[in-house]
């Protein structure tokens, strides 16, 4: 956009012209350019379904990047778009974790049990309402590339499972998203293949070989090129800068410590390297956040040694990702990249840069006059889980996306006006 100002000489005119003329505000007409929006379809795991807070509840779902983005399309040609909402009589959906207090800086976060989407279990695995409408929002929490093929994965995944009927529960995820014609289509598959690795402090599920992943995704652009669909890809995000892993610090684990009456003087925080080895902590390794939330920081063990300060009892390696682990989560995600990228640029796809996009906002920027980073709580960006976006968050990703668009088709879908949108939600 530009503002265009008529300036006049002397003062008279300049009086007169200012009376008369108004600043003109330059915008191009909504214009669909070379792509067909009458039936997008978004691909992608829990930030596609709008996952917010440790959790999928409607508020989530109706804040979701594609939902944003269909809304705009529809400025363009866009036709009707369906996510699998849960029931309005049951809007907390799987359940979520919400934010009760903020005292000194030090948050009461609780998990939101009331009106849930949940019809019975099976195996201690929650069973979720079923959806039997229209989708267009395909997003499934937990699903990771090597899955989209799996005959059966509706028993293994109870997101998925949800949009099922008994006829279709073997039905694999890439042909139950291509059953019905598409012009248009996203897709932000990728991201678990590294994340619960890594959000496990590298004990976690391995991350997916990069062959194979280079692999797998070029099958499922295949597939989504097939009908001469065009559309736009995600790359995978850069999972050390997320609040996840940057709000439980060295310098935060002491500095608790230390105010407490036993605590004074602790100069070290005690890690787990192996079986039975150890070593003090450094600013270089990152802490999961689900360190602090297990409360486990200086409590004793059977033997009265307390935990994480003494080599005797470390912090255990699933809460700590350290430097060797970080270069090895970053050498993936690097790969995982460059496979997204060559496979979108030999089928001319957009491609929309998350890993650089959320990077760059984590690191602080105004937004409409809202601050934003990946600070926890008060960055804006980030959820309560640390990893999953805010309704604030996933419209800076939908502007993203539509950038990204615009710039490869030639066309002109208005941009999401962010200023709607909230980030961590006070009490």
């Amino acid at each position: 956009m530009k503002s265009t100002y008529f300036y006049k000489g002397a003062l008279a005119l300049a009086i007169l012209g200012l009376a008369s003329c108004k600043p003109t505000i330059d915008t191009p007409a909504p214009n669909k350019g070379t792509a067909d929006f009458t039936r997008y379809i978004a691909l992608g795991n829990s930030l596609t379904a709008g996952f917010s807070d440790a959790g999928l509840y409607l508020e989530g779902q109706k804040n979701s990047y594609p939902e944003m983005i269909a809304t705009q399309m529809k400025a363009v040609g866009g036709g009707s778009f369906s996510t699998p909402f849960f029931p309005e009589s049951q809007f907390n959906g799987s359940g979520y974790l919400k934010l009760t207090a903020l005292v000194n800086g030090v948050p009461t976060i609780v998990p939101e049990t009331s009106n849930l989407a949940i019809r019975g279990q099976v195996g201690g695995v929650n069973l979720y309402t079923k959806y039997t409408g229209n989708i267009e929002n395909f997003g499934i929490p937990g699903i990771q590339l090597a899955h989209v093929k799996i005959p059966g994965y509706g028993t293994l995944n109870n997101y998925y499972e949800r949009l099922l009927t008994d006829a279709t529960i073997n039905t694999p995820y890439l042909d139950f998203v291509t059953a019905k014609p598409w012009t248009f289509f996203s897709n932000w598959l990728g991201n678990n293949d590294i994340l619960g690795y890594a959000s496990a402090g590298a004990t976690g599920t391995s991350p997916t070989p990069k062959g194979a992943f280079a692999s797998q995704y070029a099958e499922v652009i295949t597939k989504l090129t097939s009908t001469g669909a065009k559309g736009v890809v995600a790359t995978v995000p850069d999972v050390t800068k997320i609040a996840y892993f940057n709000t439980v610090t060295l310098q935060t684990l002491l500095a608790a410590i230390n105010a407490t009456p036993t605590g004074k003087d602790v100069k070290d925080i005690y890690i787990q390297t192996g079986a039975g080895t150890s070593r003090p902590a450094t600013v270089e390794d990152l802490f999961t956040l689900t360190l602090n939330s297990a409360g486990v920081m200086g409590k004793p063990n059977n033997n009265g040694i307390p935990y994480g300060l003494h080599p005797a009892n470390p912090v255990e390696s699933k809460y700590v990702l350290d430097k060797s682990e970080i270069e090895v989560v970053n050498d993936f995600i690097t790969s995982y990249n460059t496979s997204i990228k060559d496979v979108a640029n030999a089928k001319g796809l957009a491609i929309m840069d998350a890993h650089s996009m959320l990077n760059e906002y984590g690191a602080g920027k105004m937004v409409n006059g809202i601050p934003v980073s990946a600070a926890f709580i008060r960055g804006n960006l980030f959820s309560l889980d640390g990893t999953h976006l805010t309704p604030l968050g996933y419209a800076i990703t939908a502007n993203a996306f539509i950038a990204a668009i615009n710039a490869k088709y030639g066309s002109s879908i208005p941009v999401v006006d962010v200023s709607k949108y909230r980030g961590v939600k006070f009490p």
